[in-house]
């Protein structure tokens, strides 16, 4: 089940706090719609106050690093607030052990069979790892990166139905084939391989044989990020 927005008729998005944080980070409002997947008209309206609701503030606040209270102009701190029931992590900050980086948990059902919308998404939990061991497989900050949980089975035996991956969004493009990599298809989310073609396309490849592979054309699909790593439990 997917998270409802948070929207209701009283919350009104503050246009100047996108705008600070976006100049915090030195991001155009093109770079911040393309990270969440819309026009930057649609982030050009929140700014300056042509719209002041957006189905989309959750993605928008954790791109910006802050949180929806603060995008709404309820709090003053910038810095993401999670209540108790989303965090993996149970005791104090102190107590997070050095070396270790916390990473949110998206519950955003990417399929691993025909896909499933994920617009909307409900962050579940922290989960700790460490540092030196997670650095060197990202390719930006660990601010770009998410665990999430696969579904299905198309992408067997690689990927078992709810192994964790790692997803990194700051590795975007294509660059060599066969990797994993978490796909934007229309409104569908899927973890797949992918192997660009001669013509432009892009071969959706399933790692099951039973599951049929597919082209994509112009922009059909869209790269997430790559998947860095796999866990399962044993």
């Amino acid at each position: 089940m997917h998270a409802s927005p948070r929207l209701y008729a009283f919350d009104m998005v503050k246009g100047d706090r996108i705008e600070g944080r976006l100049e915090e980070r030195g991001w155009s409002q093109a770079q911040l719609a393309r990270r969440i997947g819309v026009s930057q008209q649609t982030i050009w309206k929140l700014v300056n106050g042509a719209s002041n609701t957006t189905k989309h503030l959750r993605q928008i606040a954790r791109e910006l690093g802050t949180s929806e209270e603060y995008l709404l102009g309820e709090t003053d701190d910038p810095t993401p607030q999670l209540g108790e029931k989303q965090l993996a992590w149970r005791g104090p900050p102190s107590d997070v052990p050095d070396g270790t980086v916390m990473i949110p948990q998206l519950d955003i059902g990417y399929s691993m069979g025909g896909g499933s919308v994920f617009t909307d998404y409900e962050q579940t939990a922290m989960i700790p790892f460490p540092r030196e061991w997670l650095r060197p497989l990202i390719g930006g900050t660990f601010g770009d990166i998410f665990v999430a949980r696969g579904e299905g089975d198309s992408m067997m035996p690689t990927i078992l139905d709810s192994d964790v991956v790692i997803i990194d969004t700051a590795q975007k493009t294509i660059v060599k084939q066969d990797r994993l990599w978490c796909l934007n298809y229309g409104e569908l989310g899927m973890i797949k391989r992918v192997r660009m073609q001669p013509d432009g396309g892009a071969l959706i490849i399933s790692d099951n044989p039973a599951v049929e592979n597919f082209t994509a054309y112009d922009g059909e699909v869209q790269a997430i990020g790559r998947v860095i790593w796999i866990g399962r439990r044993v």
